[in-house]
């Protein structure tokens, strides 16, 4: 959505964001509210070839697969009057030209049960995207994420952000797919630092 095709009489609009934009919004808003969106799940599908990876070496971002039996949780934000096209403009650039995602509306539920569901806008990499790289083990995505790193830093904090904000502010969920691969790298890392022991050499053996 461009800020052309709002509507001139809107002048609130709420932007659903599950991946980098729960805790790096990066433009000015309203207010924020915690909570899901039925009939998709989140998967670290599409490629970053230059936020968290390059050309060269393709990070992995999340993206939403539809799943009517899945839920999503995130934070939506509410933009108003100008903010609207201001936040628009911006996301436009980080999300699509350079992301490669297209935008949806959705219905967001908030965690707070005074509220009932708001129509928010989404953005979304399909698989008929160039840079989708599709299903993988969470090994293998995990070993892609260890190594790559792109102009806003490096994959891993992409994804340990994303499970902090998970833990923090939705800590009755067991976002299992997050989880897992945040668990596959930080078993890289603990492979890598585990010291080499030779159990076979007695500690009391003197060398010479």
């Amino acid at each position: 959505m461009k800020p052309q095709d709002i509507p001139k009489e809107k002048s609130s609009l709420w932007i659903f964001g599950y991946g980098s934009l729960v805790w790096k919004p990066d433009f000015a808003y309203k207010k924020s509210k915690v909570g899901y969106i039925k009939g998709y799940k989140r998967r670290f599908w599409h490629g970053d070839d230059f936020y968290r990876g390059d050309k060269e070496h393709p990070g992995r971002v999340v993206t939403l697969v539809e799943d009517q039996e899945a839920c999503t949780w995130g934070m939506a934000y509410e933009v108003t009057d100008s903010q609207i096209e201001e936040s628009l403009q911006y996301l436009n650039m980080r999300e699509v030209v350079l992301g490669g995602y297209i935008t949806q509306m959705v219905d967001f539920i908030p965690k707070d049960k005074c509220q009932g569901p708001l129509l928010a806008l989404v953005y979304i990499a399909t698989s008929n995207n160039p840079i989708y790289l599709g299903p993988a083990s969470d090994k293998e995505i995990a070993a892609q994420i260890a190594i790559c790193s792109g102009n806003t830093g490096h994959n891993i904090e992409y994804l340990i952000r994303l499970a902090d904000f998970m833990r923090l502010y939705c800590p009755e969920v067991e976002d299992e797919h997050l989880f897992s691969i945040e668990a596959a790298v930080l078993n890289i890392f603990n492979v890598i630092l585990k010291p080499s022991v030779d159990h076979n050499v007695p500690k009391d053996k003197k060398s010479g």
